[in-house]
């Protein structure tokens, strides 16, 4: 591990130096390559219908595509992690702003898309005072705006719009992003993408197994309770394994911590994801886009993390803080 900020922004080299990382990064690939054999496995014994057996395949080869995406910008270096994220909170953004017609209040949207590039910024030049005071400052910024343009008529919806916008995809996943000023952000990070996703199988998993009733049925009805709390106890299971990997030799690992780490990640993803499916059914919507296939939009497949990324930031950070031995204002030069 080095504390240069010069190599831990851009550097390559370190990339595997917790071992962690390898465990992950190789769980991940293995996993993908499990389950195109096992996909055939079964199409070759004739257990899956054409229907579902072409569905597999083409929600398997999104998350061959997917999985090197996020893989490949955590371990080339912190400003890749920084930037990935910042590309995914623009393009979650825009499905969003054209989803809720925000996309036509131009001053309000444009203030949300300056915030998000500000909290970026902040981020890469490890501004923590900043990054913290851009929410409030943006808020204020916002409710300025739109009511600069004088017209009362629907005053409180495009604000609004504008404020939840920008908490969900500037704060909420900036905080994802600010983990890359650690030196050992690389374990970290991609502990919570890997145990927010294999939430959601969990979750679906557990449901189509067990599930009978439903966890809130007008918002998203396939959801069930048993998948809910399936979910919680496999998602905390797996995090109490990996967890002592990523966390060995800190205050974190223990089991106290690791269980509170799983649920936090359980409850935050769901929560997140019947967030976001509230919306969707509010505007009248199945998905947010059709970016990947079969999974729909980013946002379809990314909502889990808009709650998970700053429950999980300030959870560490209060027990033993993040980025504190790294070089601060990088740019800036505080």
């Amino acid at each position: 591990m080095t504390h240069d900020p010069g190599e831990r922004l851009f550097g390559w080299r370190h990339a595997f130096d917790h071992p962690a990382t390898v465990w992950i990064a190789t769980g991940v690939l293995g996993a993908l390559a499990g389950a195109a054999l096992l996909i055939q496995t079964l199409a070759a014994t004739g257990r899956l219908s054409a229907a579902t057996r072409t569905e597999l395949w083409r929600r398997l080869g999104s998350w061959c595509v997917m999985a090197p995406l996020f893989l490949g910008p955590v371990l080339l270096g912190a400003a890749w992690t920084i930037g990935a994220v910042a590309l995914l909170s623009l393009l979650c953004y825009r499905e969003f702003a054209r989803a809720t017609g925000l996309f036509r209040e131009r001053e309000v949207s444009s203030l949300v898309v300056l915030g998000i590039l500000a909290i970026t910024f902040a981020c890469i030049d490890h501004w923590y005072d900043l990054f913290m005071a851009l929410t409030p400052l943006s808020v204020v910024m916002i409710a300025a705006v739109a009511v600069a343009a004088d017209q009362p008529r629907g005053y409180i919806q495009r604000t609004a719009l504008g404020v939840f916008a920008f908490m969900f995809f500037g704060t909420c996943l900036g905080h994802l992003g600010y983990f890359a000023n650690d030196t050992g952000y690389r374990p970290m990070v991609l502990l919570i993408l890997v145990t927010v996703e294999l939430n959601d199988v969990f979750a679906y998993t557990c449901g189509r197994l067990f599930g009978r009733r439903k966890l809130a049925p007008a918002t998203s009805p396939n959801k069930t309770w048993a998948g809910a709390i399936g979910a919680m106890v496999l998602t905390t299971l797996l995090m109490l394994a990996l967890g002592a990997l990523v966390f060995e030799g800190t205050e974190i690992n223990r089991i106290e911590h690791l269980v509170a780490l799983g649920l936090i990640v359980s409850v935050g993803g769901q929560l997140g994801d019947l967030m976001l499916s509230a919306i969707k059914r509010d505007l009248g919507l199945k998905d947010f886009a059709a970016t990947i296939p079969g999974h729909g939009g980013l946002l379809d497949r990314f909502d889990s993390l808009i709650l998970v990324a700053p429950a999980v930031f300030h959870y560490i950070g209060y027990l033993q803080g993040i980025g504190l031995n790294d070089a601060r204002r990088i740019l800036t030069g505080g």
